[in-house]
């Protein structure tokens, strides 16, 4: 997580990275959504990031203090405004879902109920070619869940990296540990 290689979209009020784990603290309001059902915009959701040529792998482990609604952090990857994904924790109906967004010149957004390990949820973004998968290490029989396969645009270079927003405050604060991007894993979607 050597910050020198890393770049923020939305540089946070506060972060620390001593190169093995990166902690932040949200602004106000922040979020990334596109129009669908609510109607707005919002891209000033706090975004560490480096570019990626060809498929790769990203992971990360996180662990926040999700305590207000929507309170979410994990994985991104994003060609500019219009073209996204993000995948990981967020805090809905007073518990913690595995969430992710794919926009596509707008968002879409699903859910799952995950178990959840108090050190943390380690995730898994996966890009090959024009899909993205999705998935989180399942601490109980440490094997690697699905959660999602949907479409994203080929390109020849994206951004990847850690993302965090608190749409309905400040402050919310989390922590990401043992950031990687390397080779795609195995196009095998079932073990």
């Amino acid at each position: 997580m050597a910050e020198e290689q890393l770049k923020w979209l939305n540089e946070p009020p506060r972060y620390t990275n001593d190169g093995a784990l990166l902690r932040v603290t949200t602004g106000h309001e922040t979020d990334f959504w596109r129009e669908t059902f609510y109607g707005f915009w919002r891209d000033n959701g706090h975004f560490l990031y480096r570019s990626v040529t060809g498929d790769f792998t990203a992971e990360v482990t996180i662990k926040g203090e999700y305590e207000a609604l929507y309170d979410q952090a994990g994985l991104m990857m994003r060609l500019g405004e219009t073209h996204w994904v993000k995948a990981g924790i967020e805090f809905t109906d007073g518990r913690m879902y595995f969430s992710v967004v794919i926009t596509n010149d707008v968002s879409d957004w699903s859910l799952v109920a995950i178990p959840t390990d108090p050190a943390g949820v380690r995730i898994r973004l996966t890009r090959h070619r024009e899909a993205v998968r999705v998935q989180y290490l399942d601490s109980g029989d440490n094997s690697w869940k699905p959660v999602r396969l949907g479409y994203f645009p080929p390109s020849d270079r994206v951004d990847v990296g850690m993302m965090c927003c608190s749409p309905q405050r400040a402050g919310f604060e989390v922590a990401f540990a043992d950031f990687v991007v390397g080779p795609p894993i195995s196009k095998e979607l079932h073990d």
